[in-house]
């Protein structure tokens, strides 16, 4: 896209900015608590893709609905939820967004329409296309955005979900994150066909591919999506193609790549490029510099937040298993 022109563009791209370094500086600390062993189980984090997160949600009004993959961090921060209470779920502790009960993978509000991040790779797209059916039967005019990565294309719950949404032109906008390995297998060994977006063909519905290093231009492509859905002409499958700079998970040293190509994608990083256009555009670097001081002071505090929080009680995790103990 253009370098922002107007003071309204440039203020816009700085907003998206910010966000964009608010995740990466709540991944970065995610990582650090982790290594220190105060983050238990699975930790997936966003650093490298912020740029979809933050542009596409930022294309949906606040009744529209999200629905996350187990990478979640960077979705639930883009939504506007609280850091604080992210940090204290990642760990484990009462005060966290679920009360300790979701951690790393499982960050959910439903204050937000934020339907939670989910563990089960592409499971949760036939239930993104069920909170859009609920939509279209409610006549809310609300739109289900739904994240999932190039490995879940390949099973069951995206074809079923993708023949539904179709069948019934549900508002709902599918986004395949792609960031060129399902754990640690590269595409080409997955994908009988690169680009998961033509597949829209085979249900004959809308799709949109684009790179997703440049935030205004992800929010650009998006809103023509959730556009089409509101007006209730049907869903759109997108893919995103992106790139985690981290491995798989906190557990993966990502050794099935080079650290050539881990370098040749970090010289596309979302953030130096947003950086950039806003030095063009007249921004003062002590300015940018500035938003980064408060950014990490937030970021500190949602870890001290988190540190001195409520351990959950024994037995807390089996409260909401029976109904009867709600």
């Amino acid at each position: 896209m253009s370098q922002p022109k107007t003071k309204k563009e440039t203020e816009d791209l700085l907003e998206l900015y910010r966000q964009m370094l608010l995740i990466r500086r709540f991944e970065e600390a995610s990582a650090k608590a982790y290594s220190m062993g105060k983050i238990g189980g699975f930790c997936h984090l966003y650093i490298g893709q912020e740029a979809v997160g933050v542009g596409a949600i930022s294309a949906l009004e606040q009744k529209d609905y999200i629905v996350s993959t187990y990478r979640d961090h960077g979705h639930a921060l883009a939504r506007g939820l609280e850091p604080k209470a992210l940090m204290a779920e990642l760990f484990g502790k009462r005060t966290g967004i679920v009360h300790g009960n979701g951690g790393s993978m499982h960050f959910f509000d439903k204050n937000k329409n934020f339907m939670g991040g989910h563990g089960i790779v592409g499971g949760h797209i036939s239930l993104a296309a069920g909170i859009a059916y609920a939509s279209k039967y409610r006549g809310d005019g609300a739109v289900t955005l739904c994240f999932f990565g190039e490995g879940a294309a390949n099973i069951g719950s995206f074809h079923e979900g993708m023949n539904l949404a179709a069948i019934w032109k549900l508002p709902l906008v599918m986004i395949c994150e792609n960031n060129h390995y399902a754990m640690g297998t590269p595409e080409y060994r997955a994908l009988s066909v690169k680009d998961v977006s033509v597949r829209a063909a085979a249900y004959d519905i809308a799709r949109d591919h684009i790179e997703g290093d440049e935030v205004r231009k992800v929010r650009e492509h998006v809103r023509v999506a959730v556009e089409r859905a509101r007006r209730g002409e049907g869903p759109t499958l997108m893919e995103i193609s992106t790139y985690r700079f981290r491995g798989h998970s906190m557990s993966d040293p990502a050794k099935y790549r080079t650290k050539e190509e881990l370098e040749k994608y970090k010289q596309g990083d979302p953030l130096i490029k947003a950086e950039k256009d806003l030095l063009s555009a007249g921004w003062a670097q002590e300015e940018l510099t500035k938003m980064d001081e408060i950014i990490l002071k937030t970021v500190e505090e949602s870890v001290d937040f988190a540190e001195k929080s409520e351990e959950p009680p024994l037995g807390w995790l089996y409260k909401h298993v029976y109904a009867e103990n709600v």
